[in-house]
């Protein structure tokens, strides 16, 4: 989901505020979008490397070509984009000493996939930028290129959870369908296996612990997102798709606290940001207030 930048950015990137040694950024984009789209995530991080002087930050970039990491967006399985980045992580000698991670859209719920699964490096503060972290059940819009918003209606068509359309088709690994929570929770590649929803892995919630802070920034009039809760770990009761229930009223994760949300809130760090407008939609003074302080040591 591609980032809307308003024209304000420029005059954000005029003001500059000294820093020494500042934390490195990593950044992972949405869907149809790319690493390195002037108007969207080329132009956030250069907004960080001039109001963050000396900043490192690093755009993912999932494959060899900006092509090929739009269609990955889509198309390459979840599971295996999380490795991957994993590994280049590692082998990132300016990221060891740890970095702050920023995720745009379903860039959000991945870099938490990469916060429970890959510890090394530390991933330090996360921001969540209008993220899924209860998966979706909808998809109004797809901004991608046509004949990849033709493929996808197909896929979704044949049946979110299918083993053919689960392992090929990122987007329904993190279909949720509260009308088939049984079957969601068995099939589900990815939004439900990070979610804890199957089997418990402890080392998922050790890791979520290990966050400084975690910031989910939900937008008010998302429209592209169904449900917009769902950006604050939020999602419809089971067995219906009107009634809503919050992070604090699902008992998997506040009750049993399987993934250490319930701990992090209570030690302070766990922050929900609500952002006045439309999906990705970010204010001047949002940038300015609340984003690029988190990003600052």
């Amino acid at each position: 989901m591609k980032l809307v930048l308003l024209a304000s950015l420029v005059f954000l990137g005029s003001s500059v505020v000294a820093s020494s040694d500042p934390t490195p950024i990593v950044m992972w984009h949405g869907m149809g979008d790319s690493c390195c789209n002037p108007l969207s995530m080329g132009s956030v991080k250069k907004l960080l490397e001039k109001r963050i002087p000396g900043v490192y930050v690093v755009s993912l970039k999932i494959g060899d070509t900006i092509a090929d990491d739009t269609a990955n967006g889509f198309f390459m399985d979840v599971q295996e984009q999380l490795e991957m980045v994993c590994a280049k992580l590692g082998n990132d000698t300016a990221l060891q000493n740890g970095y702050h991670a920023m995720g745009f859209s379903q860039g959000g719920q991945f870099l938490r996939g990469i916060a429970q699964k890959c510890p090394q490096p530390r991933m330090k503060r996360l921001i969540s930028v209008g993220g899924q972290h209860q998966g979706v059940y909808g998809f109004p819009h797809c901004p991608g290129p046509w004949w990849i918003c033709r493929e996808v209606d197909k896929l979704l068509n044949m049946g979110a959870y299918t083993d053919f359309v689960q392992s090929r088709l990122v987007q329904a690994q993190y279909w949720h369908d509260p009308l088939d929570e049984e079957k969601y929770r068995k099939k589900s590649r990815f939004i439900g296996e990070i979610n804890q929803e199957g089997t418990i892995r402890p080392e998922y919630k050790t890791n979520l612990l290990k966050l400084a802070n975690l910031t989910l920034i939900k937008f008010t009039k998302d429209s592209m997102v169904t449900p917009r809760e769902s950006e604050w770990f939020g999602f419809y009761k089971p067995g219906q798709d009107k009634e809503l229930m919050t992070l604090q009223e699902n008992p998997a994760l506040w009750d049993e606290d399987r993934l250490g949300l319930r701990q992090l809130s209570e030690e302070g760090r766990l922050e929900f940001l609500a952002v006045e407008g439309d999906h990705l939609q970010v204010p001047e003074k949002v940038w300015l207030d609340e984003i690029i302080p988190r990003l600052k040591d």
